[in-house]
C-alpha cells in the first residue's frame, strides 16, 4: 500500500498516491530534477539559484532556456542585455543607451544596433537621409539616398536610360587611368573593351533534379533562375580595388566599391584622390544612355 511520509498517510492505489502529491501544498516538485520540496518557497528558492533553470521570479514564469528568459527581460523588465542592468522602465533604458558609449544606438529610432557600422548604415539609410542624389542615366528621374545605391540601380539594367553593369564597367575603365580604384593586372586594355565574361546555360544544365551552376554547383528550378545567377556579377572578376594599402579589399562591381568607401569602415574616404577619382568617374556618367 501506497505510503506518503511526509503526510503519515497511507493510499489504497499508486494513483491516488500520485493524485495527492500532484495537489497537495505539501509537495513541490521541480519536474526536472525530480525534487519535492515541502514548501513552496523552497521550490522557487530552488528555480532562482540553481544554473539549469532559466526563471523569472518577478512574473513567477519558466523558460526553456536563458535565450528565452533574457528576451522577456528585454521585452518586460526594462533589461540592458550588454551590461546586464535592470531599469525601472523603458525611458531610463532608452537613457542609458542615448548616453553610453558601449552601445550603437540610434535614439529617434529607439532601435540598438550591434555594431558600429551597423548603425552608421542604418543612419545613411533612407530612413534618415533624403534621396537626394539623382540618377546619371538620360531620361531617368530616379533619386536615391546614395551614389552606391544610384549605381547599384545603373547596374542593374533597369533604368530607362538603357545602361547596365558592362557600360558602367566601361566608363569606369575609360576615366580611371591612372587605376586608382583598378586592377589593371584584371582588366582588358582599352576602354572599350569588355573584361566581363559572360555565361549562359541551356537545358543542359538539368542534371535530373534541377538546373545546376557548372561553376559553383548551386541549383534552381527554373532555367530562368539560372541565368539569371550567371548574369549576375557572382562569377565575374574582382576587377574594383580600395586603394588603401593596408586595405586591398576587392570588389566585383563598383557599386561594392561605392558602399565600401561610403562606410568608411577602413578611412579610404578621407583620401582626396579617391574623392577626385569618383568624381571623373561619376562626371563621366552624367545623364548617359545607350
Amino acid at each position: 500500500m501506497p505510503y506518503c511520509d511526509r503526510c503519515d498517510r497511507y493510499f489504497r492505489t499508486w494513483p491516488a498516491f500520485n493524485q495527492h502529491v500532484n495537489n497537495s501544498a505539501s509537495h513541490n516538485i521541480c519536474d526536472e530534477c525530480d525534487i519535492d520540496f515541502s514548501d513552496w518557497s523552497d521550490l522557487q528558492d530552488h528555480w532562482v539559484e540553481s544554473p539549469y533553470h532559466s526563471y523569472c521570479q518577478p512574473c513567477n514564469e519558466r523558460f526553456d532556456d536563458d535565450d528565452d528568459l533574457e528576451d522577456h527581460y528585454e521585452a518586460v523588465h526594462s533589461w540592458c542585455r550588454q551590461c546586464d542592468r535592470f531599469f525601472a522602465n523603458d525611458h531610463s533604458r532608452h537613457e542609458h543607451y542615448r548616453q553610453s558609449s558601449v552601445h550603437f544606438y540610434c535614439a529617434p529610432c529607439e532601435r540598438l544596433f550591434r555594431s558600429e557600422s551597423n548603425l552608421r548604415a542604418h543612419r545613411n539609410s533612407s530612413v534618415h537621409q533624403p534621396r537626394s542624389v539623382k540618377c546619371r542615366g538620360r531620361g531617368c528621374d530616379k533619386t536615391f539616398v546614395s551614389v552606391s545605391a544610384m549605381i547599384l540601380h545603373l547596374e542593374g539594367g533597369k533604368c530607362v536610360s538603357g545602361i547596365d553593369r558592362t557600360y558602367v564597367n566601361q566608363k569606369v575603365r575609360e576615366y580611371d587611368r591612372n587605376n586608382i580604384i583598378t586592377d589593371p593586372s584584371r582588366m582588358l586594355t582599352g576602354p572599350s573593351s569588355q573584361s566581363e565574361s559572360w555565361y549562359y546555360a541551356t537545358d543542359r544544365a538539368w542534371n535530373g533534379y534541377a538546373f545546376e551552376c557548372y561553376l559553383c554547383h548551386n541549383t534552381y528550378r527554373t532555367l530562368l533562375a539560372l541565368n539569371q545567377h550567371l548574369g549576375s556579377p557572382r562569377h565575374q572578376d574582382k576587377f574594383y580595388i580600395c586603394p588603401l594599402d593596408t586595405c586591398r579589399t576587392r570588389f566585383r562591381t563598383l557599386s561594392g566599391l561605392c558602399q565600401h568607401i561610403e562606410s568608411q569602415r577602413c578611412g579610404i574616404h578621407k583620401f582626396r584622390v579617391v574623392k577626385d577619382t569618383m568624381d571623373s568617374v561619376l562626371n563621366g556618367m552624367n545623364r548617359l544612355t545607350l
